[in-house]
Order: structure tokens, then sequence, then C-alpha cells
């Protein structure tokens, strides 16, 4: 199982998942160490709050909707930004890759002046806090039938409609889990 869970890869939570952090939730992992320690952030989780309250200096860099997400539980006193930039020049200072090439998706330096990078930034969201899963915990998850792990498109990170993000995630990937994607919210209704 460790070898399922991949930086860059996404957790889609199973209709089994009733945790209210997690339920319908898309988490893209940031960060997976070698001792199974694991970080992400939930993708679909918007706020109401704009980026320019907190971050007054990259409301103009964010791309819509330029609302703080939600990215997990954890520290949400705590800001991340994801961005994509563009392709064909070097990594931009202030830049940290998750998505290797062709797909360039990464982590920003919310310290570093958005002057530095605003120039390379095609898409950018903002996360208050992340998510987290000590050594083991995310594959003991996994294998009680809490996530399925799928891998991520760039396009993930910035959906235009948040809201749909887990159906499409789902959809695409065919199969059961297509069928999946059209579970009711309350299976008893059905």
């Amino acid at each position: 199982m460790p070898d399922v869970i991949r930086v860059g890869g996404l957790l889609v939570a199973t209709p089994l998942l009733e945790d209210p952090n997690f339920r319908r939730s898309v988490v893209l992992i940031v960060e997976h160490d070698g001792s199974g320690s694991t970080l992400g952030v939930v993708l679909n989780r918007p706020t109401e709050i704009e980026v320019t309250q907190v971050l007054p200096t990259w409301g103009g860099v964010v791309t819509g909707p330029s609302v703080v997400f939600q990215g997990g539980p954890v520290q949400l006193d705590s800001a991340l930004g994801l961005a994509s930039v563009r392709g064909d020049r070097e990594e931009p200072l202030g830049w940290r890759r998750l998505l290797g090439p062709p797909f360039r998706l990464g982590a920003v330096d919310l310290d570093a002046p958005p002057e530095v990078l605003a120039a390379e930034i095609v898409s950018m969201r903002v996360f208050a806090g992340y998510s987290g899963w000590s050594a083991g915990q995310l594959d003991s998850e996994i294998r009680e039938g809490a996530w399925y792990v799928v891998d991520a498109l760039p396009e993930d990170a910035f959906s235009g409609d948040p809201s749909r993000l887990w159906r499409d995630v789902l959809r695409r990937q065919g199969g059961e889990l297509a069928f999946v994607a059209n579970c009711p919210d309350d299976p008893t209704l059905n």
C-alpha cells in the first residue's frame, strides 16, 4: 500500500467516510515521506473568506474563486499556496514542484513577494490548514475502505466548480468508481 500513496496523487473519500472534515472530499497529497507520514490539502472546500482579507498582497494573483479554501482540519491558522506555472520556462523562485512534466503544479512560498512569481503563475489557490496523517495511519484508512487513491490532473487543484470535483474525479476513473460518482448524498433516500 505505501507505494500507492505519492506526492501529486489524489485521495478521494469513499461514500463510507463519514468524518465531516473529509466527507466527499478530494485531497491532493503534497508531502509523503519514507516513514509513511502524509500531508495534503482538501481541494473542494471553499470558504467565504476572500484571499485579500488574509493575504492582501496575493489577492491579485489568485484565480477564481478568489476565496481561501479549507485545506483540512490541522493548523487552520496557517496558509499554503498551490500554483501552476508556465511550462516553457525554468522553475521560478518561491515555487516548489509537486507534479512534474508535463504538469507544472507546485507549492508557493507565501512569504515571497508576489511580484516575483506573478508573471509565471497560470492558476493559484490559497488553503488554510492542511490534512495530515501519521506514519501508517493513511495506509490503514485506505485498507479500511475510506479512500480511493487516483491520479491527479493539474486542473483538479483549480476546479472552476469545486462542488462538483468529487463527482468529476470519480467519473473520469471509469468502471466501478464512475458508478460511485452517482451515489446519493443520503443512500437511505434512494
